[in-house]
């Protein structure tokens, strides 16, 4: 039996990023095909949301190349990432607290790209994502600024949605969440890469969780990718040596 060919959607080439003097990012490249599911792990510092931030241009490269379906986005700036279909939901979500979940909702859709939409065989409407996401059917005229932690990762994973997102990067996926509510917001991750395909790329300081989750992972350590591996193929403590530095650098 033939394996499929998976189609290249997401290249990074070199990339590197600081914060004044301090190089976070560090010749890093990776590739996502369309559909793949990526977990990024790494400490505290290991330049994991400094990396997503740079991909969707809210914080300025210094080197390397970005693609995204073969299209050079390096010179982008964040909202037009945002337009040819590349979406962060950010730690801490950051939803406009006054506005109702549904008004999050419709502030997006109105600003994301209707050539794109109008392409698209199946674009994001809010209905189609209360489907993918039921949790929020019954909160939907709730004020965002009165919802619980997971509620909130729900809407913005919704509201990032709305922009028919061709690859989802999703910051620190359960902070500050119970263990309940993550379970509700990995049904949901589920659905989005079992419905539609979605394409993630996830940071995630749940090891175990995010070894059976995802398709592959990457371990980042002082802003290098020291360990790439599918993790079917690797186990938990290949990556938590990895993740303390307890193996050479790849």
């Amino acid at each position: 039996m033939s394996t499929p060919i998976r189609t290249e959607l997401l290249r990074v080439q070199g990339l590197r990023a600081g914060h004044g003097q301090l190089t976070a990012v560090r010749e890093v490249s990776l590739t996502l095909a369309r559909g793949d599911c990526v977990a990024l792990v790494g400490a505290n510092g290991a330049g994991k949301t400094t990396l997503l931030r740079c991909l969707a241009g809210v914080h300025p490269a210094l080197a390397g190349q970005v693609r995204l379906a073969g299209q050079d986005i390096t010179a982008l700036p964040a909202h037009r990432r945002v337009q040819q279909g590349l979406a962060l939901v950010p730690e801490g979500r950051r939803l406009w607290a006054d506005m109702t979940v549904r008004e999050n909702l419709a502030v997006a859709l109105e600003h994301r790209d209707p050539v794109r939409a109008a392409a698209a065989a199946q674009p994001w409407s809010i209905e189609r994502a209360l489907d993918a996401l039921p949790g929020l059917r019954p909160i939907l005229d709730r004020p965002a600024g009165a919802l619980s932690g997971g509620q909130r990762q729900a809407a913005a994973i919704a509201r990032a949605l709305m922009s028919n997102p061709e690859v989802l990067l999703l910051d620190e996926v359960s902070l500050g969440l119970s263990p309940r509510v993550v379970d509700e917001v990995y049904v949901s991750l589920q659905a989005l890469r079992d419905q539609a395909g979605t394409t993630l790329l996830l940071v995630e300081q749940d090891l175990g969780r995010a070894l059976r989750f995802a398709d592959r992972v990457l371990c980042l350590r002082e802003g290098r990718i020291v360990l790439q591996a599918a993790c079917a193929d690797t186990t938990r403590e290949a990556v938590t040596h990895a993740y303390f530095g307890m193996e050479t650098l790849q």
